[in-house]
């Protein structure tokens, strides 16, 4: 579902089978690929084919997002000049650091690319430099997490259990709530492990993460489920708001419910739940309806 950001869909640029799909796959962003799904020898058949199904096929329902090839790889700048003045919401550049950052905006502005700029970061590097860099381009919107580069950067495995990303996770988190911007997790990569699939989604959630990458769409379901609000949560959301109305009313700011004080940052949080919930059609008219 467009503008609601929890699964991004890697999909292969030269897969038209794929391309063909993409909006019926059940992602709110599908990622079009042209860097690692796509071999050296196939760049520019890629690109073409992608240039094609952008014109021809209606995506009006998906947030698209094309992953280009890293600034140094020799293709970026060509990836750029053929989605100029073509449907394309974002750019997910990889490798992101603050160099690259600033070396793509400037390409972004040679052909006056109005959509947003999502950082991908996937190195020690580009942890560190994590809110800098999302600070070097208002287009910047997002950062999406690559465990699999990162390890690799790190010089460690990556395992099921994740605790070698830890902290890059965590400074991730905080770069992008600092920054207000959207924090996408790294991909589940077993394609038949569903259970630690939730797992993992559910532990992204619960430290901060607001959106999840696929590259199996039978993990979407999955997904969506763990990022949408609870029931119990958007009950007792619907209750703060209507309990803040009544204290608003008697000019108090902090108020207790259910024997519990709350302030700001509860009340705040009570407005988050109830607007995702509303975009997901869970309430309607100031009523639960899940």
């Amino acid at each position: 579902m467009k503008g609601l950001r929890r699964s991004f869909q890697f999909v292969p640029a030269n897969n038209p089978g794929m391309l063909m799909s993409a909006d019926i796959l059940g992602a709110d962003s599908v990622i079009f690929d042209l860097e690692d799904a796509v071999a050296i020898t196939e760049k520019d058949s890629a690109r073409e084919l992608l240039s094609q199904a952008l014109k021809t096929f209606d995506y009006s329902n998906i947030e698209v997002v094309v992953r280009m090839n890293p600034p140094d790889s020799g293709f970026a700048e060509a990836d750029l000049k053929a989605l100029a003045g073509l449907p394309v919401d974002a750019i997910l550049l990889p490798k992101a650091t603050v160099a690259t950052v600033q070396e793509v905006s400037s390409w972004l502005d040679e052909i006056n690319f109005s959509g947003s700029l999502i950082a991908l970061i996937e190195s020690a590097l580009g942890v560190e430099e994590a809110f800098d860099l999302i600070r070097q381009d208002p287009r910047i919107d997002g950062v999406l997490l690559g465990g699999e580069d990162l390890t690799s950067d790190l010089g460690v495995a990556r395992t099921k259990a994740g605790n070698e990303i830890n902290y890059a996770r965590t400074r991730v988190v905080s770069a992008c709530r600092a920054a207000k911007i959207t924090c996408i997790d790294t991909p589940w990569t077993d394609s038949d492990d569903l259970e630690g699939l939730g797992k993992d989604t559910e532990y992204a959630r619960s430290i901060g993460f607001n959106s999840k990458s696929s590259i199996n769409p039978r993990h979407l379901p999955i997904i969506h489920q763990v990022f949408a609000p609870k029931k119990a949560d958007v009950l007792y959301a619907l209750r703060v708001m209507e309990a803040k109305d009544l204290a608003a009313q008697e000019g108090k700011g902090v108020f207790s419910l259910e024997g519990k004080m709350v302030d700001a940052p509860i009340i705040n949080r009570a407005q988050q739940t109830l607007d995702l919930a509303k975009a997901l059609g869970l309430v309607r008219e100031g009523e639960y309806h899940g």
